[in-house]
């Protein structure tokens, strides 16, 4: 599939059906995500695949997934076959930028004009969704900040930062919701050229 056709298809899919993703296109994807760029190639993205509906159904439970559903949507977090959990962690950033090639002309480690370990899982996340479209799959994603416990649950390390989950599977019959109906702002809305 060519990018644009993948991009053009992207969209946020909260509706699966119940087939399982195998584990070797859930493996690609993963692949694909840690190929992300990452400042100084300081690779400090990472994810954690699940796959068991036990604790796929304790995900939804922390997002509170029933609110949800008593709206009238269905319940897409629970059912979705494979959940991959989206980390960075800080301090792989700040290790290689105090490697020799990578320090000030001082000695020290350079400022952070922005925090580039987000923008690195932004770019893996993204690389997921797109993925995803490419393997025939469907793919949502929510943020963590509605998900309080998710690392004790996973058992994910303090000093790796959950950022978000994507949802993964064959999507089901569903329509667009939400954000999803308001429909593209037009490029001059986003895109200036020489000056804003």
């Amino acid at each position: 599939m060519e990018l644009r056709e993948a991009v053009r298809r992207r969209r946020m899919v909260r509706n699966y059906r119940d087939d399982p993703v195998p584990r070797a296109v859930v493996e690609r994807l993963t692949d694909l995500a840690r190929r992300a760029p990452s400042a100084g190639f300081s690779q400090g993205q990472y994810f954690v695949v699940v796959t068991g509906q036990d604790l796929r159904t304790r995900i939804a439970e922390l997002a509170e997934e029933e609110h949800y559903v008593s709206l009238g949507f269905p319940p897409w977090i629970s059912t979705a076959p494979a959940h991959v959990v989206v980390c960075t962690r800080e301090e792989d950033y700040h290790e290689r930028y105090r490697e020799p090639d990578k320090i000030e002309d001082d000695g020290s480690e350079i400022e952070w004009p922005v925090p580039y370990w987000y923008v690195d899982a932004g770019a893996s996340l993204m690389l997921l969704l797109l993925g995803a479209v490419d393997e025939g799959l469907g793919a949502g994603f929510f943020g963590v900040h509605r998900l309080p416990g998710l690392r004790e649950l996973l058992d994910i390390p303090a000093d790796v930062t959950p950022v978000g989950v994507v949802t993964l599977g064959y999507p089901a019959a569903d329509q667009p919701q939400g954000s999803a109906r308001r429909g593209r702002k037009p490029p001059a809305h986003a895109v200036r050229w020489e000056r804003w």
